[in-house]
């Protein structure tokens, strides 16, 4: 889905990167999935939380796969692009912009740094396919998509999700979204009134 900004719901994202970080210390590799990444501000701002986090060596060790059905807008060029018109950064706080945003080509845009951008890869990818991208996830993100589908299709989605993480890995939801009874033994809840889950 499109619409997301940079910082969209922060103490969420800060929440479980808390988690998943503490989770993954020690492994060789730390992996994310952003499912749902829209143009990249969603992608780009758990990037940021993660750089905070971990430190300049411990973040080199970290894939951050961020996906996306919609190609016709070609949100994958625009992730790897990773420019952004200065309205969507201004909300910022100003040491993360300077510290991870450079000027671009045109007036008013700026790119998200070459450290950032060197951890995150983008591809197509259709959740209801029902098949992961990948394995051995430590947190999974998907904010604003798992709305628009109904309520057997989330299940199915949420047990893929499931077998894509690690166990005692993370994932997150939007906040409006509760875990359906079906899938509610797969996970426990962190905290009460989040919608932040661990992997059973």
């Amino acid at each position: 889905m499109a619409f997301t900004f940079f910082f969209r719901d922060l103490p969420v994202i800060e929440h479980a990167v808390e988690h998943a970080v503490h989770f993954a210390s020690g492994r060789m590799r730390f992996k994310v999935w952003d499912a749902g990444s829209a143009m990249g501000q969603e992608t780009y701002t758990i990037a940021i939380v993660l750089a905070e986090k971990m430190g300049k060596f411990a973040f080199k060790n970290l894939r951050l796969n961020a996906t996306d059905y919609d190609s016709a807008n070609h949100f994958g060029d625009i992730v790897k692009t990773a420019v952004y018109h200065y309205d969507e950064l201004k909300r910022m706080p100003p040491e993360l912009f300077e510290k991870y945003f450079e000027p671009a080509d045109k007036p008013d845009h700026f790119r998200v740094t070459e450290i950032l951008r060197n951890q995150v890869s983008f591809e197509y990818h259709d959740l209801l396919s029902l098949k992961p991208i990948g394995s051995d996830f430590s947190l999974i993100v998907c904010k604003n998509v798992l709305l628009h589908f109904q309520h057997a299709q989330r299940v199915e989605v949420i047990k893929m999700f499931h077998s894509a993480l690690l166990t005692g890995g993370y994932f997150t939801s939007e906040h409006t979204q509760k875990l359906p009874a079906e899938v509610s033994h797969l996970f426990e809840q962190v905290v009460p009134n989040s919608q932040l889950f661990r992997k059973l």
